[in-house]
């Protein structure tokens, strides 16, 4: 059964029907989660580029660069996993792998890992 609204993005609530309630302010607040993991993100990226640190200032800038990109891919996957899954929901399919998730733990384990190394 198709439901005609004018809720957008239309590529989510334009499939199939509306899923438990309950369900999908589990997946609002998985959303939520991730975009306040951003803004921490954010924050640690601007944090190190203006704290002077005992490592070289060209690995400083390097690593704030790439927390705030970091920050940027996470807000945007965010909302990409956000859709996909209420798509998901709404047409009673399988939910997405965690992918960015995955990936997400990878990077960050690097960044991590220079870090402690440029310190030792």
């Amino acid at each position: 059964m198709r439901e005609r609204s004018g809720r957008r993005p239309r590529w989510v609530y334009g499939q199939g029907s509306d899923p438990d309630y309950s369900s999908s302010l589990a997946n609002e607040r998985t959303f939520l989660t991730w975009v306040r993991t951003a803004l921490a993100l954010l924050g640690a990226g601007v944090a190190l580029d203006v704290v002077k640190l005992s490592i070289p200032s060209r690995l400083q800038d390097a690593i704030a660069l790439a927390l705030v990109g970091l920050a940027l891919v996470t807000a945007l996957m965010a909302w990409a996993r956000w859709g996909l899954v209420e798509r998901a929901m709404r047409r009673r399919a399988s939910l997405p792998p965690p992918v960015f998730g995955i990936m997400f733990v990878m990077v960050v384990v690097g960044i991590a890992a220079v870090l402690i190394a440029s310190w030792l």
